[in-house]
């Protein structure tokens, strides 16, 4: 399974309705920058001929807490792509982060480890919300 299919199926408790790129992703303005690279955008995905209904919602906020309840450092996963991977005990080294960017079509440069993480986070956030996750209030903004 694929670094996005597995955070989708721990969080979700499914796999995605498309693959990768159920949402395409929009545009993020960086603060100071007006240039167009800036703002890496997503491929979408072709949609599914056999795409099934998302099931009931899942409050993904609660879902996280109880695992960062249990985890033995805080991790702030509503912010960084790195404490989300690691709350689902996944590898979040720079290697699987540029491969799970891959797999979401980031248009940017993955050297820019900063920019690329914020899109990644931004984009697990658009993918769980459209494929019935609930999101947290200070997090539907990303959507």
């Amino acid at each position: 399974m694929s670094i996005f299919g597995t955070i989708m199926s721990k969080i979700l408790g499914r796999t995605p309705t498309s693959p990768a790129a159920t949402v395409q992703a929009a545009p993020s303005a960086q603060a100071g920058t007006t240039t167009a690279a800036a703002a890496p955008a997503a491929t979408p995905a072709p949609p599914s001929a056999a795409s099934t209904p998302p099931g009931p919602p899942v409050d993904v906020a609660a879902v996280l807490d109880a695992l960062n309840d249990k985890a033995t450092q805080e991790l702030d996963w509503k912010h960084s792509i790195v404490d989300l991977m690691k709350l689902l005990s996944l590898d979040s080294s720079l290697a699987a982060r540029k491969e799970l960017a891959k797999e979401l079509h980031y248009g940017g440069d993955t050297g820019d480890s900063a920019t690329m993480n914020v899109w990644l986070h931004k984009q697990i956030m658009v993918n769980l919300a459209a494929n019935g996750g609930k999101l947290p209030d200070e997090l539907k903004n990303l959507t």
